[in-house]
Protein backbone atom coordinates (compact mmCIF):
# COMPACT_ATOMS: atom_id res chain seq x y z
CA UNK A 1 0.00 0.00 0.00
CA UNK A 2 1.35 3.48 -1.35
CA UNK A 3 -0.18 6.66 0.63
CA UNK A 4 0.65 9.93 -0.68
CA UNK A 5 1.00 12.97 1.73
CA UNK A 6 -0.15 16.24 0.19
CA UNK A 7 -1.23 19.57 0.77
CA UNK A 8 -0.36 23.32 0.04
CA UNK A 9 2.98 24.02 1.45
CA UNK A 10 3.92 25.01 4.72
CA UNK A 11 0.87 23.14 6.21
CA UNK A 12 2.80 20.39 7.83
CA UNK A 13 3.18 17.71 5.46
CA UNK A 14 6.85 16.78 5.81
CA UNK A 15 6.50 17.30 9.56
CA UNK A 16 4.26 14.79 9.72
CA UNK A 17 5.80 12.83 7.07
CA UNK A 18 8.92 12.54 9.42
CA UNK A 19 6.62 11.86 12.30
CA UNK A 20 5.90 8.49 10.70
CA UNK A 21 8.62 7.12 8.93
CA UNK A 22 11.66 8.65 10.95
CA UNK A 23 13.02 8.95 7.77
CA UNK A 24 14.12 12.79 8.25
CA UNK A 25 13.15 14.60 5.17
CA UNK A 26 13.87 18.22 5.06
CA UNK A 27 11.01 20.61 6.67
CA UNK A 28 11.30 24.31 6.33
CA UNK A 29 8.99 27.50 6.29
CA UNK A 30 9.22 28.38 2.63
CA UNK A 31 7.39 26.88 -0.11
CA UNK A 32 8.73 24.12 -2.56
CA UNK A 33 10.92 22.97 0.46
CA UNK A 34 9.98 19.22 -0.95
CA UNK A 35 10.82 19.06 -4.25
CA UNK A 36 12.00 15.16 -4.86
CA UNK A 37 9.10 12.94 -3.23
CA UNK A 38 10.83 11.51 0.19
CA UNK A 39 9.40 8.20 0.38
CA UNK A 40 9.72 5.99 3.67
CA UNK A 41 8.34 2.57 4.58
CA UNK A 42 6.42 2.16 8.04
CA UNK A 43 5.74 -1.60 9.77
CA UNK A 44 2.11 -1.91 10.54
CA UNK A 45 2.22 -2.28 14.25
CA UNK A 46 0.26 -5.97 15.18
CA UNK A 47 -0.51 -7.38 18.89
CA UNK A 48 -1.38 -10.27 16.63
CA UNK A 49 2.09 -10.99 15.05
CA UNK A 50 3.78 -10.41 18.27
CA UNK A 51 1.64 -13.52 20.03
CA UNK A 52 2.45 -15.26 17.27
CA UNK A 53 6.59 -14.54 17.10
CA UNK A 54 6.36 -15.56 21.19
CA UNK A 55 4.36 -18.94 20.69
CA UNK A 56 7.11 -19.66 17.57
CA UNK A 57 10.16 -17.88 18.31
CA UNK A 58 10.62 -18.34 14.70
CA UNK A 59 13.80 -17.49 12.33
CA UNK A 60 12.10 -14.25 10.86
CA UNK A 61 9.78 -11.67 11.54
CA UNK A 62 7.68 -9.78 8.69
CA UNK A 63 5.11 -7.71 9.22
CA UNK A 64 2.72 -5.82 6.90
CA UNK A 65 4.20 -2.60 5.39
CA UNK A 66 3.02 0.60 4.38
CA UNK A 67 5.09 3.24 1.83
CA UNK A 68 4.00 6.64 2.51
CA UNK A 69 5.73 9.37 -0.31
CA UNK A 70 5.59 13.17 0.71
CA UNK A 71 4.85 14.80 -2.17
CA UNK A 72 6.04 19.16 -3.04
CA UNK A 73 3.54 21.50 -2.07
CA UNK A 74 0.88 22.52 -4.78
CA UNK A 75 -0.29 25.61 -5.53
CA UNK A 76 -3.54 27.12 -8.06
CA UNK A 77 -2.36 25.99 -11.30
CA UNK A 78 -0.72 23.32 -10.80
CA UNK A 79 -2.81 21.35 -13.34
CA UNK A 80 -1.75 24.12 -16.16
CA UNK A 81 1.91 23.07 -14.77
CA UNK A 82 2.72 26.04 -12.06
CA UNK A 83 4.94 25.75 -9.20
CA UNK A 84 5.96 21.96 -9.23
CA UNK A 85 2.03 21.11 -10.54
CA UNK A 86 3.58 18.74 -13.73
CA UNK A 87 5.51 16.94 -10.40
CA UNK A 88 3.18 16.65 -8.50
CA UNK A 89 0.15 15.43 -10.33
CA UNK A 90 2.74 12.23 -11.93
CA UNK A 91 4.23 11.84 -8.10
CA UNK A 92 0.11 11.67 -6.94
CA UNK A 93 -1.16 9.19 -9.63
CA UNK A 94 1.56 6.59 -8.39
CA UNK A 95 -0.24 6.23 -4.96
CA UNK A 96 -3.25 3.96 -4.02
CA UNK A 97 -4.47 6.47 -1.61
CA UNK A 98 -4.33 10.32 -0.46
CA UNK A 99 -3.35 12.09 3.01
CA UNK A 100 -4.08 15.31 2.93
CA UNK A 101 -2.88 17.20 5.28
CA UNK A 102 -4.90 20.87 5.78
CA UNK A 103 -3.33 23.52 8.51
CA UNK A 104 -6.20 24.30 11.69
CA UNK A 105 -4.21 26.57 13.71
CA UNK A 106 -3.00 30.20 12.91
CA UNK A 107 0.10 30.71 13.54
CA UNK A 108 1.78 34.39 12.22
CA UNK A 109 5.42 33.03 11.94
CA UNK A 110 4.87 29.98 9.58
CA UNK A 111 4.26 31.22 6.04
CA UNK A 112 0.76 30.62 4.76
CA UNK A 113 1.30 30.72 0.49
CA UNK A 114 -2.42 31.95 0.47
CA UNK A 115 -1.84 34.40 3.07
CA UNK A 116 -4.39 33.32 6.38
CA UNK A 117 -5.26 30.08 7.42
CA UNK A 118 -8.72 28.38 5.98
CA UNK A 119 -8.69 24.83 5.17
CA UNK A 120 -11.56 24.34 3.30
CA UNK A 121 -10.49 27.00 1.13
CA UNK A 122 -6.79 24.96 1.38
CA UNK A 123 -8.88 21.21 0.65
CA UNK A 124 -10.94 23.24 -2.48
CA UNK A 125 -7.49 24.27 -4.20
CA UNK A 126 -6.17 20.99 -4.22
CA UNK A 127 -9.22 19.05 -5.08
CA UNK A 128 -10.00 21.44 -8.29
CA UNK A 129 -6.70 21.19 -9.46
CA UNK A 130 -6.83 17.22 -9.30
CA UNK A 131 -10.37 17.78 -10.92
CA UNK A 132 -9.09 19.80 -13.94
CA UNK A 133 -6.45 17.54 -14.47
CA UNK A 134 -8.84 14.63 -14.38
CA UNK A 135 -11.32 17.02 -17.31
CA UNK A 136 -8.28 16.87 -19.60
CA UNK A 137 -7.73 13.37 -18.94
CA UNK A 138 -11.52 12.16 -19.68
CA UNK A 139 -11.64 14.88 -22.73
CA UNK A 140 -9.18 12.55 -24.56
CA UNK A 141 -11.22 9.52 -23.54
CA UNK A 142 -14.35 10.86 -25.28
CA UNK A 143 -12.52 11.86 -28.23
CA UNK A 144 -10.58 8.29 -28.99
CA UNK A 145 -13.61 7.11 -27.94
CA UNK A 146 -16.43 8.45 -30.15
CA UNK A 147 -13.64 7.69 -33.43
CA UNK A 148 -13.71 4.01 -32.34
CA UNK A 149 -18.00 4.25 -31.69
CA UNK A 150 -18.18 5.58 -35.57
CA UNK A 151 -19.14 2.05 -36.61
CA UNK A 152 -22.11 2.37 -34.44
CA UNK A 153 -20.89 -0.04 -31.53
CA UNK A 154 -23.26 -0.10 -29.02
CA UNK A 155 -21.19 -1.19 -25.76
CA UNK A 156 -18.62 2.26 -27.23
CA UNK A 157 -21.65 4.38 -27.70
CA UNK A 158 -22.87 4.06 -24.15
CA UNK A 159 -19.23 4.51 -22.80
CA UNK A 160 -19.38 7.87 -24.92
CA UNK A 161 -22.49 8.95 -22.54
CA UNK A 162 -20.93 7.33 -19.90
CA UNK A 163 -17.47 9.50 -20.38
CA UNK A 164 -19.57 12.71 -21.16
CA UNK A 165 -21.67 12.79 -17.76
CA UNK A 166 -18.66 12.42 -15.84
CA UNK A 167 -17.17 15.73 -17.39
CA UNK A 168 -20.27 17.93 -17.07
CA UNK A 169 -20.02 15.96 -13.09
CA UNK A 170 -16.37 17.32 -12.88
CA UNK A 171 -16.63 20.64 -14.82
CA UNK A 172 -19.28 21.27 -11.99
CA UNK A 173 -16.45 20.97 -9.16
CA UNK A 174 -17.19 17.91 -8.35
CA UNK A 175 -14.62 15.05 -7.90
CA UNK A 176 -14.97 11.65 -9.35
CA UNK A 177 -15.26 9.78 -5.68
CA UNK A 178 -18.51 11.19 -5.72
CA UNK A 179 -19.50 10.40 -9.50
CA UNK A 180 -22.91 7.96 -9.20
CA UNK A 181 -22.29 4.61 -11.00
CA UNK A 182 -21.84 1.10 -10.55
CA UNK A 183 -21.52 -2.39 -12.28
CA UNK A 184 -19.67 -2.02 -15.33
CA UNK A 185 -19.57 1.70 -15.46
CA UNK A 186 -17.78 1.74 -12.22
CA UNK A 187 -15.39 -0.56 -13.90
CA UNK A 188 -14.76 1.72 -16.93
CA UNK A 189 -14.40 4.68 -14.80
CA UNK A 190 -12.11 3.22 -12.42
CA UNK A 191 -9.49 1.94 -15.22
CA UNK A 192 -9.03 5.58 -15.83
CA UNK A 193 -6.71 6.03 -12.76
CA UNK A 194 -8.56 9.37 -12.14
CA UNK A 195 -7.00 11.35 -9.57
CA UNK A 196 -9.92 12.87 -7.68
CA UNK A 197 -11.20 9.17 -7.93
CA UNK A 198 -8.14 8.15 -4.71
CA UNK A 199 -9.47 7.52 -1.94
CA UNK A 200 -9.04 10.66 0.53
CA UNK A 201 -8.01 10.89 4.39
CA UNK A 202 -7.71 14.68 5.46
CA UNK A 203 -5.25 15.22 7.90
CA UNK A 204 -6.40 18.10 9.95
CA UNK A 205 -2.75 19.36 11.59
CA UNK A 206 -3.38 21.39 14.87
CA UNK A 207 -1.28 23.15 16.85
CA UNK A 208 -0.49 21.94 20.18
CA UNK A 209 -2.40 24.13 22.34
CA UNK A 210 -5.18 23.03 19.79
CA UNK A 211 -5.20 19.37 20.18
CA UNK A 212 -4.30 19.00 24.08
CA UNK A 213 -7.50 21.47 24.60
CA UNK A 214 -10.09 19.28 22.30
CA UNK A 215 -10.82 18.65 19.12
CA UNK A 216 -14.51 19.38 19.71
CA UNK A 217 -12.92 23.36 20.29
CA UNK A 218 -11.58 23.88 17.08
CA UNK A 219 -13.52 25.76 14.64
CA UNK A 220 -11.42 24.56 11.90
CA UNK A 221 -11.60 21.20 12.36
CA UNK A 222 -15.19 21.35 12.70
CA UNK A 223 -15.38 23.03 9.28
CA UNK A 224 -12.52 20.27 7.96
CA UNK A 225 -15.05 17.44 9.00
CA UNK A 226 -18.33 18.95 7.84
CA UNK A 227 -16.42 19.65 4.15
CA UNK A 228 -14.95 15.87 4.33
CA UNK A 229 -18.30 14.68 5.20
CA UNK A 230 -19.85 16.31 1.65
CA UNK A 231 -17.67 14.57 -0.52
CA UNK A 232 -17.43 11.11 1.51
CA UNK A 233 -14.08 11.40 3.07
CA UNK A 234 -12.26 10.52 6.34
CA UNK A 235 -10.95 13.02 8.61
CA UNK A 236 -7.88 12.20 11.45
CA UNK A 237 -7.42 14.95 13.67
CA UNK A 238 -3.48 14.90 14.32
CA UNK A 239 -0.83 17.52 15.92
CA UNK A 240 2.47 16.83 13.34
CA UNK A 241 4.85 18.82 16.05
CA UNK A 242 3.73 16.31 18.61
CA UNK A 243 3.73 13.22 16.40
CA UNK A 244 7.56 14.58 15.35
CA UNK A 245 8.54 14.27 19.11
CA UNK A 246 6.43 11.10 20.27
CA UNK A 247 8.23 9.46 17.31
CA UNK A 248 11.90 10.11 18.65
CA UNK A 249 10.74 8.53 22.45
CA UNK A 250 11.29 5.10 23.96
CA UNK A 251 8.69 2.93 24.02
CA UNK A 252 8.04 3.40 27.41
CA UNK A 253 8.55 7.35 27.40
CA UNK A 254 6.04 6.99 24.49
CA UNK A 255 3.10 5.14 25.82
CA UNK A 256 3.30 7.34 29.14
CA UNK A 257 3.28 10.39 27.13
CA UNK A 258 0.76 9.38 25.07
CA UNK A 259 -1.22 8.51 28.52
CA UNK A 260 -0.94 11.85 29.55
CA UNK A 261 -2.75 13.22 26.28
CA UNK A 262 -5.27 10.85 26.62
CA UNK A 263 -4.40 8.91 23.89
CA UNK A 264 -4.72 4.81 23.47
CA UNK A 265 -2.71 4.99 20.13
CA UNK A 266 -0.58 7.07 17.75
CA UNK A 267 -0.87 9.50 14.88
CA UNK A 268 0.80 6.67 13.24
CA UNK A 269 -1.32 3.81 14.25
CA UNK A 270 -4.55 6.25 13.89
CA UNK A 271 -3.40 6.68 10.05
CA UNK A 272 -3.04 3.24 9.65
CA UNK A 273 -6.26 1.85 10.81
CA UNK A 274 -7.87 5.07 8.58
CA UNK A 275 -5.98 3.37 5.73
CA UNK A 276 -6.82 -0.25 5.85
CA UNK A 277 -10.28 1.03 6.49
CA UNK A 278 -10.49 2.92 3.49
CA UNK A 279 -8.97 1.32 1.26
CA UNK A 280 -10.90 -2.04 2.23
CA UNK A 281 -7.82 -3.50 3.57
CA UNK A 282 -7.63 -6.47 5.91
CA UNK A 283 -4.54 -8.69 7.00
CA UNK A 284 -4.57 -12.90 7.35
CA UNK A 285 -1.39 -14.00 9.23
CA UNK A 286 0.54 -16.80 9.05
CA UNK A 287 3.07 -18.87 11.68
CA UNK A 288 5.70 -21.60 12.03
CA UNK A 289 8.79 -21.65 12.95
CA UNK A 290 10.36 -20.40 9.77
CA UNK A 291 8.65 -17.38 9.78
CA UNK A 292 5.88 -15.27 11.70
CA UNK A 293 4.46 -12.83 8.66
CA UNK A 294 1.26 -10.97 7.76
CA UNK A 295 -0.52 -10.73 4.42
CA UNK A 296 -2.67 -7.42 3.55
CA UNK A 297 -5.73 -8.19 0.83
CA UNK A 298 -8.57 -6.59 0.00
CA UNK A 299 -11.66 -7.96 1.98
CA UNK A 300 -13.82 -10.34 0.07
CA UNK A 301 -10.58 -12.10 -1.24
CA UNK A 302 -11.02 -15.91 -1.40
CA UNK A 303 -9.10 -18.39 0.09
CA UNK A 304 -7.08 -19.57 -3.40
CA UNK A 305 -6.35 -15.91 -4.42
CA UNK A 306 -5.13 -15.09 -0.62
CA UNK A 307 -2.95 -18.23 -1.01
CA UNK A 308 -2.05 -16.50 -4.54
CA UNK A 309 -0.05 -13.70 -1.92
CA UNK A 310 2.30 -16.07 -0.67
CA UNK A 311 3.15 -17.67 -4.33
CA UNK A 312 1.58 -18.01 -7.23
CA UNK A 313 1.81 -21.96 -7.51
CA UNK A 314 -0.23 -22.09 -3.60
CA UNK A 315 -3.27 -20.39 -5.68
CA UNK A 316 -3.30 -22.45 -8.67
CA UNK A 317 -2.35 -25.56 -7.01
CA UNK A 318 -4.78 -25.07 -4.33
CA UNK A 319 -6.61 -27.62 -2.33
CA UNK A 320 -7.67 -26.47 1.40
CA UNK A 321 -7.02 -23.67 3.95
CA UNK A 322 -6.38 -24.86 7.46
CA UNK A 323 -7.71 -21.66 9.23
CA UNK A 324 -8.27 -20.89 12.73
CA UNK A 325 -9.24 -17.42 14.06
CA UNK A 326 -6.31 -15.83 15.71
CA UNK A 327 -8.63 -14.90 19.25
CA UNK A 328 -9.62 -18.76 19.15
CA UNK A 329 -5.41 -19.56 18.85
CA UNK A 330 -4.70 -17.15 21.08
CA UNK A 331 -7.02 -17.97 24.09
CA UNK A 332 -6.00 -21.71 23.56
CA UNK A 333 -2.30 -20.98 24.11
CA UNK A 334 -1.37 -23.35 21.20
CA UNK A 335 -1.94 -24.97 18.00
CA UNK A 336 -2.02 -28.51 19.30
CA UNK A 337 -4.54 -27.33 22.10
CA UNK A 338 -6.88 -26.07 19.26
CA UNK A 339 -7.07 -28.93 16.71
CA UNK A 340 -8.16 -30.98 20.17
CA UNK A 341 -10.75 -28.58 20.78
CA UNK A 342 -11.34 -28.92 17.04
CA UNK A 343 -10.92 -24.82 16.55
CA UNK A 344 -9.16 -25.49 13.33
CA UNK A 345 -11.62 -25.24 10.19
CA UNK A 346 -11.32 -27.09 6.87
CA UNK A 347 -11.63 -24.48 4.12
CA UNK A 348 -12.40 -25.05 0.46
CA UNK A 349 -11.99 -23.04 -2.49
CA UNK A 350 -15.04 -20.38 -1.93
CA UNK A 351 -14.21 -19.22 1.45
CA UNK A 352 -14.00 -15.85 1.88
CA UNK A 353 -11.14 -14.58 3.84
CA UNK A 354 -11.50 -12.89 7.46
CA UNK A 355 -9.45 -10.59 9.33
CA UNK A 356 -6.70 -11.96 11.92
CA UNK A 357 -7.57 -15.41 10.42
CA UNK A 358 -4.10 -17.56 11.20
CA UNK A 359 -4.13 -19.95 8.08
CA UNK A 360 -2.26 -23.10 6.38
CA UNK A 361 -2.79 -23.41 2.83
CA UNK A 362 -2.34 -26.85 1.05
CA UNK A 363 -1.82 -27.07 -2.42
CA UNK A 364 -0.42 -29.61 -4.97
CA UNK A 365 1.26 -28.10 -8.60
Amino acid sequence: MKLGIVGLPNVGKSTLFNAITNAGAESANYPFCTIEPNVGMVTVPDDRLDFLAEMYSPKKYTPAVIEFVDIAGLVKGASKGEGLGNKFLSNIRMTDAIVHVVRCFDDENIVHVEGSCDPVRDMEIINIELIMADIEMVQRRIERTRKAAKGGDKKLLHEVELLEALQKHLDEGKSARVFACGGTDAEIVGSMELLSLKPVIYAANMDEDGFSAGIENNKYYAAVSEAAAREGAQVMPICAKMEQEISELGAEDKAMFLQELGLERSGLERLIQCSYELLGLISFLTAGADEVRAWTIREGTRAPQAAGKIHSDFERGFIRAEVIAFEDLKACGSMTAAKEKGLIRSEGKEYVMHDGDVVLFRFNV
